[in-house]
């Protein structure tokens, strides 16, 4: 498909911006131009969250469940039909490898919908409250009603999986949606806008795709007081600007932000296996993914033997073309991206010992390359182990005991994600039990599943996404009394 093709699904219609504008498509391999996407300004955007209110006002959306269900087959059954459409977009807009798209993110992301699916079958929204003695008289009700009109604003890194995990559950809730892309990778999203005219029955209005790389534009998704909720995944910096900017109207949200997870070998840990996949989840993707484990916390006497196994599995892992099936790390996804984290690898070498990497990337003429790096010898209160890079940077800590372990993984603003690795199952579990994140692994279960809830504490996040919870943060809570 031809960029000029691409287009906006606002109330029922594929469109293009009103007034025709458009803005440039870049791919971050070799920052050349793929073409164009559209650019919504402010009458577009509105005009999408009023289709919206609506479809949610006026159709039977919110309150029948089994067409609910029913239209979420339908696209889901679209995805797979069109997957093979979707997967070269998803590698040319975003650098996401090609063998990462056979996983979450595509293919995985597409079957992770069957949770919501099966979610409606069997959620009760509607139940009696057994009377306690004194209270016969009354038979009180509690209902779960949908939210109403939602705004869904997605990043770059996963952008398709990140998109389900936005429209499946609000969908399935009853609520109505405008979902925003990232402008870094909007023609996979505005793909999904189109599969939902051509195979399914969603009502017009019901779900809205707008696409801008215009801020004051997007803003307009999370102040209009149309909008009853939002949900966002992004940075914790952009997050709190949403925080602010819906709270004069007290928008519900659902806010799952930046994280500078760690997985804690404790010192009867298997290191041959648990290090490597480590340094692995720093690697891939480059590294831009929220819940990867950015530092590798190591008994003090255990250091040396951690860096070095770190480094001799980042040397092995193939990176490159990320068209390439082969390759496990891919560009940056953007110059701001890029320039970011080369400022990082520079506190690195100012603030530790950089013992692999460091640099910009020469393998390539053009694109937003880094080299995969290792560092340690460093303050873990420093700039590195704190804040969230997003690029392919591990930082390997020591601890000198369980419990100070548990300190140093705590000690940041952030708490999405951990690991910890023990044969002493027990010993594991206490220190999963001491950290302050919302997912934790223990040795191979890794947390990442669509029946289990997944969002932070502190300034990771509010709110959670798949499990039953991913349902309920799109639902609101009625109690109605009546004569028993």
């Amino acid at each position: 498909m031809s960029s000029s093709e691409y287009r906006m699904l606002i109330d029922g219609d594929l469109v293009a911006a009103a007034d025709g504008q458009v803005y440039e498509n870049i791919n971050p391999a070799t920052e050349e131009v793929i073409g164009t996407a559209p650019k919504a300004n402010s009458a577009d955007v509105e005009r999408a969250i009023l289709a919206a209110r609506r479809a949610f006002d006026t159709t039977s959306w919110s309150t029948d469940t089994a067409f609910r269900r029913k239209c979420l087959i339908q696209l889901q059954d679209a995805l797979r039909k069109n997957v093979e459409e979707l997967r070269p977009i998803v590698v040319a807009e975003g650098g996401l490898p090609l063998a990462l798209t056979y996983d979450v993110g595509l293919d995985g992301g597409i079957e992770m919908m069957s949770h919501y699916i099966d979610l409606l079958d069997t959620y009760d929204f509607e139940r009696v409250i057994t009377p306690i003695p004194g209270d016969e008289a009354a038979r009180r009700i509690v209902r779960r009603e949908a939210a109403g009109v939602v705004s869904a604003i997605t990043p770059w890194n996963y952008p398709v999986f990140l998109a389900i995990a936005k429209l499946a559950p609000a969908l399935a809730a009853g609520c109505t949606v405008v979902l925003k892309p990232a402008p870094d990778t909007p023609w996979n999203t505005l793909e999904i806008g189109r599969f939902v005219i051509e195979h399914t029955d969603i009502p017009a209005g019901v779900v809205n795709i707008v696409s801008t790389d215009d801020n004051e534009v997007a803003a307009l998704l999370t102040t209009h007081p149309a909008v009853d909720a939002v949900t966002f995944t992004g940075s914790t910096t952009t997050g709190r600007r949403i925080m602010a900017a819906a709270a004069p109207t007290v928008k519900r949200l659902t806010l799952e932000l930046g994280g500078k997870s760690s997985a804690i070998l404790l010192d009867d840990a298997d290191f041959a296996s648990a290090v490597p996949f480590v340094a692995a989840t720093t690697m891939s993707h480059a590294g831009q993914g929220c819940g990867i484990y950015s530092r590798l916390l190591v008994p003090r006497s255990r250091v040396d033997e951690a860096v070095e196994i770190a480094v001799a599995t980042m040397k092995q892992i193939p990176w490159g073309d990320p068209t390439d099936v082969n390759s496990y790390m891919g560009p940056l996804a953007n110059k701001r991206q890029y320039e970011s984290v080369l400022r990082y690898y520079e506190i690195a070498k100012r603030d530790g010992r950089v013992v692999l990497g460091g640099n910009a990337s020469d393998r390539f003429e053009k694109g937003y390359w880094v080299e995969p790096t290792v560092v340690t010898d460093i303050d873990s209160l420093s700039p590195v182990p704190q804040e969230e890079i997003f690029g392919p940077l591990l930082c390997v800590l020591p601890f000198d005991s369980d419990d100070d372990a548990i300190e140093i993984s705590n000690n940041t603003i952030y708490g999405l994600a951990g690991g910890v690795w023990s044969p002493n199952l027990d010993r594991a579990a206490h220190v999963a039990n001491g950290m302050r994140a919302s997912s934790i692994q223990i040795n191979d279960q890794m947390w990442n599943h669509q029946t289990a809830p997944f969002g932070g504490y502190k300034q990771s996040g509010i709110g959670r996404e798949w499990g039953v919870e991913g349902l309920e943060d799109f639902l609101e809570v009625k109690s109605i009394a009546r004569p028993a």
